[in-house]
């Protein structure tokens, strides 16, 4: 983690590691397995896993905010933003993000970027409009606190592996195996197999990032109040937000759940509330954590 006046958290660095590492070896495995499965195909699966990689680490951040409608905004189109975000910056002793907003009623915030350097920070005009100053500072420190220590990175390297999984099932199935149909008669058996395999490591990587994104948010909710002074004022951010987002149409919702994982809030739907496979940890143990925090500062 880069230099900044947020709190260091060695709970987050040791689950990062810990799920990088394991992560990690998921990704030789399926790769041997690939490799073992497809022997004359090897320079195909190194080159299509390698590709892959490259394009989610460098391109991940504009493709999830192309995504998500976020659009980069100047200090003279966003004043008041920008000034929050400068605020903090200075407060933090980090570089200032790419500030932006994207057009949509969801009220809610996220950071992409795999660096303090490259990293962009996109509030909603649903959250613009219903936020006080103080709670908006709150959910922007949030964010920042996923950029200063680079848990967007990390959780952009996590999910490459369910990514690599579900092409590499498509490659082998369209290519490698029809292939090989007039050759070797254990293609029906490669049919159930690369699947199978795609399948678990898929489940097992997702996993492992959901329960390191759920103790990433308790971790930016502390490290937001514990740089800011202001618990309450994130707490309250979270219960409007939280609250607000039943009023939202349900086709907004399902269309902004697939980026669960970046926001600040999860847009709530019926088939997120499982706690097992939440992208964040339930909102009375976020509002619990912080009041510990306030009594912890002395504030009420």
């Amino acid at each position: 983690m880069a230099r900044t006046r947020y709190a260091p958290d060695r709970g987050l660095t040791g689950r990062m590691v810990t799920t990088m590492f394991l992560i990690g070896l998921l990704y030789v495995v399926f790769i041997g397995v690939l490799l073992a499965l497809f022997q004359e195909a090897w320079p195909m699966v190194l080159l299509l896993a390698g590709g892959l990689f490259v394009v989610q680490f460098w391109f991940s951040d504009r493709i999830a905010a192309y995504s998500m409608g976020a659009r980069e905004v100047t200090p003279q189109q966003a004043p008041e933003l920008h000034a929050t975000v400068d605020r903090l910056c200075a407060l933090a002793d980090m570089p200032k993000p790419r500030v932006a907003i994207a057009d949509t009623d969801v009220p809610n915030a996220f950071a992409t970027g795999r660096s303090q350097e490259k990293a962009l920070v996109c509030a909603t005009t649903g959250l613009l409009r219903r936020l006080e100053p103080e709670e908006l500072e709150g959910v922007l420190a949030h964010e920042l606190s996923h950029v200063a220590h680079r848990d967007v990175a990390v959780m952009t390297f996590a999910s490459f592996l369910g990514v690599l999984a579900g092409t590499m099932t498509r490659f082998a199935l369209w290519g490698g195996v029809s292939r090989a149909g007039g050759r070797n008669q254990n293609t029906a058996i490669l049919f159930v197999l690369i699947p199978l395999i795609s399948a678990l490591v898929y489940v097992l990587s997702f996993l492992l990032t959901r329960l390191l994104s759920r103790y990433r948010e308790l971790s930016a909710d502390r490290g937001a109040a514990l740089l800011t002074g202001k618990p309450s004022a994130l707490a309250s951010a979270l219960t409007k937000v939280t609250g607000d987002m039943a009023r939202i149409p349900t086709r907004d919702l399902r269309q902004s759940e697939a980026f669960n994982a970046f926001f600040f809030a999860p847009a709530f739907s019926k088939h997120s509330l499982s706690s097992l496979l939440a992208s964040h940890p339930p909102l009375e143990r976020r509002l619990e954590q912080l009041a510990r925090i306030s009594r912890e500062l002395g504030r009420p």
